[in-house]
């Protein structure tokens, strides 16, 4: 029986993706290092729930940390298959969006995570029950560092005469005065800006 091109073709296209070719083929896609890669297709399902929060509009590398991390972990801690996970992957990649467009934290999205884990509903709506939307609007960021600065003139001084760890106080004295929920990356551009000023 003679097999042709056509016939070798539909057999490849039925075959599951082997291990070895979907971790080059994540690292081609996504970008991912060749641990990373290697991490997500140790298992078919893994690799199935990072493609699905990738399709889902999430950003690879970030969803690589996350599933490999958070997820995973929680997993391990209470031994259960990612089969169980309460958090799907659209769930999971609709967080991520929320950390990528700025509304929370890195911090924030654990909390959120977590309550997402215990099943008290979806990432808004979470977001908005515990309060955990990030501040960015940058009048206000500006007034919480006006306030951070007039309060704390010595550490200003120490900043002006070289002291980098002045710079560091600073920032955390406006994340505490915003009760951690001013943008950080807001809070470090806006501060250089004034003390540079």
């Amino acid at each position: 029986m003679l097999i042709t091109e056509a016939d070798k073709a539909r057999v490849q296209a039925d075959m599951p993706e082997l291990p070895a070719a979907m971790k080059a083929r994540l690292e081609a896609q996504f970008g991912l290092s060749s641990y990373d890669a290697s991490s997500l297709t140790a298992s078919r399902d893994l690799a199935d729930y990072f493609i699905a929060a990738i399709d889902a509009g999430a950003e690879p590398k970030q969803t690589a940390n996350w599933v490999m991390g958070s997820l995973s972990a929680k997993l391990n801690s209470e031994d259960k298959d990612l089969s169980d996970s309460p958090i799907s992957a659209q769930q999971l990649a609709q967080l991520l969006k929320r950390i990528s467009d700025g509304t929370i934290s890195n911090n924030a999205a654990k909390q959120v995570f977590d309550a997402m884990w215990q099943g008290e509903g979806e990432v808004d709506s979470i977001i908005a029950a515990k309060g955990l939307k990030q501040e960015s609007d940058s009048g206000a960021v500006e007034a919480i560092i006006d306030e951070v600065l007039a309060a704390n003139a010595a550490m200003v001084e120490e900043f002006k005469a070289g002291k980098e760890k002045a710079f560091n106080a600073l920032v955390g004295q406006a994340m505490k005065a915003s009760k951690g929920k001013a943008n950080p990356a807001q809070v470090n551009d806006i501060l250089k800006k004034k003390l540079q000023a």
